[in-house]
């Protein structure tokens, strides 16, 4: 199995090109996992406490589970994705069942930030895309798919996103092995990308 890690910060085009991958070799071969699905569960919070907790640090995702699973799709067992509510902030009672694929790509604003998750990636990767273009697009995502006003967009964005992805996400650029500038629009980079991930599938059929 090939393990491909996304990160970026939010509204990079992470999840645009983890779709590119998918899209261009198929979801025969491919298996898609986000991060964002492993949130931890605040069930016994009130709604107000949840929705003050800060997402965007690296200990808001329950990684222990998440690294369960991708050692369960490389031992060749299906695994149970968590599925999460960002209009409650909270996990909900279903799951998405994920068979094993040759090729397992996961996204996410921390993967390359957690060294048990690097440890797991066969290629890394990096999207970087210029800020007051990733701020515009969560503005829009968050209130069009997420139920969010445009006020707390704007308090969580000031309070937690931007102070996180300075701490942790750019940071972590450095452990990338590819960096893509300007997400899903970069065609060029996605396209050697795919290419690569042919050559292994092609390698892995003629063993």
């Amino acid at each position: 199995m090939l393990t491909v890690g996304i990160a970026g910060g939010t509204g990079s085009g992470k999840t645009t090109v983890a779709c590119a991958i998918l899209d261009a070799l198929g979801p025969k071969h491919v298996a898609l996992l986000s991060q964002d699905a492993y949130y931890k569960d605040h069930a016994p919070l009130t709604f107000d406490e949840r929705r003050q907790l800060n997402y965007d640090h690296p200990d808001s995702f329950d990684n222990e589970l998440l690294c369960q699973h991708l050692d369960a799709l490389r031992a060749g067992a299906a695994i149970e994705m968590p599925v999460y509510d960002f209009a409650m902030h909270a996990r909900r009672p279903e799951t998405i069942p994920v068979p094993p694929k040759p090729v397992v790509v996961l996204e996410g604003i921390h993967v390359l930030v957690d060294e048990r998750i690097r440890a797991q990636l066969d290629i890394k990767v990096y999207v970087d895309t210029d800020a007051d273009v990733r701020v515009l697009r969560r503005v829009l995502r968050d209130i069009q798919e997420r139920g969010r006003t445009i006020e707390s967009v704007y308090e969580q964005y000031v309070s937690t996103v931007k102070p996180m992805h300075d701490a942790f996400i750019e940071p972590s650029k450095r452990y990338a092995d590819l960096i893509v500038p300007e997400g899903g629009e970069n065609k060029i980079a996605i396209s050697l990308l795919t290419s690569r991930i042919r050559s292994f599938l092609s390698e892995s059929l003629t063993r």
